[in-house]
């Protein structure tokens, strides 16, 4: 029995043998089901969150009466801004015990009224661009204001339905992101 072999299957052998063998030793963290919506690294900070889910950990470790209700996803963006230049590369939603239902009857799963949210944006400068277009908005319509954090990429945008002493709980937490 003989064997052939092409030149052409000798040479392609070993390089597909070493792009089979630095595939699978890529150290790229699996992602949970709850981070599948969630971009990997969306924001760069020195050893502070990386995506929105990440920031409001930190915070509601701080923040007791924070829950989690939403991560935003491309698909169920109200603003439709997610991933888009300039806007924010990962978000979340949050309620608060504080706000009390009776306050917020009507507003959407989601709103920030009823607790708020955290956005992280590529740069600082995006975080900060949203903030200030937030607060021109609110400027024109006092129903729409809210209290509003920037830290580094980071911004964390709070019900006005809290009062400032309750507000600046998240003002604090906020600080710890990076």
């Amino acid at each position: 029995m003989y064997r052939t072999t092409s030149s052409a299957a000798s040479a392609v052998a070993p390089v597909v043998a070493l792009l089979t063998l630095l595939t699978a030793c890529g150290n790229a963290p699996a992602k949970t089901p709850a981070d599948a919506h969630e971009p990997a690294k969306a924001s760069t900070h020195a050893g502070g969150p990386v995506t929105a889910r990440d920031a409001f950990r930190v915070m509601s470790a701080r923040v007791r009466t924070a829950t989690l209700t939403g991560t935003v996803t491309a698909e169920n963006d109200p603003n439709h801004l997610l991933g888009r230049p300039g806007e924010y590369t990962s978000k979340v939603t949050f309620s608060d015990s504080w706000v009390q239902a009776s306050q917020v009857t009507g507003a959407d799963p989601g709103d920030v009224e009823r607790g708020g949210a955290v956005e992280v944006f590529a740069s600082a400068s995006d975080a900060e661009a949203r903030a200030v277009y937030i607060r021109d908005i609110a400027k024109s319509s006092p129903a729409l204001t809210e209290y509003d954090y920037v830290r580094g990429s980071v911004l964390v945008r709070v019900s006005r339905y809290l009062t400032p002493k309750q507000a600046a709980a998240y003002a604090t937490a906020a600080e710890q992101l990076g």
